[in-house]
């Protein structure tokens, strides 16, 4: 078998590649409420996962600690998905997705407060080497004070995602990753629909063609691309899976330029080419955790009765 940490990169390049469809997805889903499809498109995903979950938790791999962490990534990505297919309403989608990857930055300075996880140097280059790129994606749409909204709501986006990481974080090797994912998924589902219906949003679809859109944002950015970014850690910081996650700008701004229209600009495409550069030196050549550092995984309960078990 291939060591995790040798199948490390090809899952973050094919989780990156897949979020980036998200943006354009929901955009063609226009003009169904924000809320609405972003709640569709967690229970669809929901649906899809929810054999593992109940397998999950007949087989014990569900444990009450993780179902309540379960609850709380569900949570952060109702928060999450609320607020950035919000923003992708108001601003455009290299500003709106360059912000919502700002996740990097919260995770490395909570890092460096915790002292858990501390990024390397070289995470550090790559953040200000990534700053660079996503200045100059971003950088026109930022200027516009009409889009001031949607920029806060990425940026709140970013938060969340960021709480999300930091939660699946905690559980290691531990964590069931589709059982997981069924239970957040559900969750988040279920608060946007509540809150789309406490404020009076229809929970329906302008046509069929814009339901079919959200369903596959469900299917390829959500059970493709954040599946793969859950398992990544795993067996990697937060840090780094955050810093991968900036490659999402560069396939959002290319796709919204050949798909819908979007140009892109000289400096746009400049700063897609410094942020993959940016990815490149986060997630290339990762060294083994050393036990020394404090850096090392949780392991599963199995695990560790192995360990201690006595040799016979």
């Amino acid at each position: 078998m291939i060591p995790p940490t040798r199948r490390l990169l090809p899952a973050l390049l094919v989780a990156v590649a897949a979020i980036s469809f998200a943006a354009i997805l929901f955009r063609k889903a226009a003009p169904t409420h924000p809320l609405v499809a972003a709640g569709v498109r967690l229970l669809v995903a929901a649906v899809v996962l929810a054999p593992f979950a109940v397998r999950g938790v007949r087989r014990g791999e569900l444990t009450r600690p993780m179902l309540r962490s379960a609850v709380v990534a569900g949570l952060a990505y109702a928060v999450h998905f609320g607020a950035w297919v919000t923003s992708l309403t108001l601003t455009s989608v290299a500003a709106s997705v360059t912000l919502v990857t700002a996740t990097p930055l919260l995770l490395a300075g909570v890092a460096l407060l915790t002292g858990r996880d501390r990024p390397e140097r070289r995470h550090f280059a790559a953040i200000g080497l990534a700053l660079v790129g996503l200045a100059l994606i971003g950088g026109a749409d930022l200027a516009d004070g009409d889009a001031l909204a949607g920029d806060g709501l990425a940026l709140l986006g970013a938060a969340a995602i960021a709480v999300y990481l930091l939660v699946v974080r905690r559980h290691g090797n531990a964590l069931p990753v589709w059982a997981f994912s069924g239970v957040a998924t559900a969750v988040g589902g279920v608060v946007l629909l509540g809150t789309a219906a406490a404020l009076g949003v229809p929970l329906t679809f302008p046509s069929t063609e814009a339901f079919l859109y959200v369903a596959l944002a469900a299917l390829i950015p959500q059970l493709v691309g954040h599946s793969l970014l859950t398992w990544s850690l795993r067996h990697a910081r937060p840090t780094v899976v955050g810093i991968a996650t900036v490659g999402e700008p560069v396939g959002s701004t290319l796709l919204a330029w050949l798909w819908l229209g979007e140009s892109a600009q000289p400096a746009v495409l400049a700063g897609c080419a410094i942020t993959i550069t940016a990815v490149g030196i986060a997630v290339w050549s990762r060294k083994p955790a050393d036990p020394r550092d404090g850096d090392t995984l949780p392991q599963s309960n199995c695990a560790r009765s192995r360990r201690e078990r006595p040799h016979s």
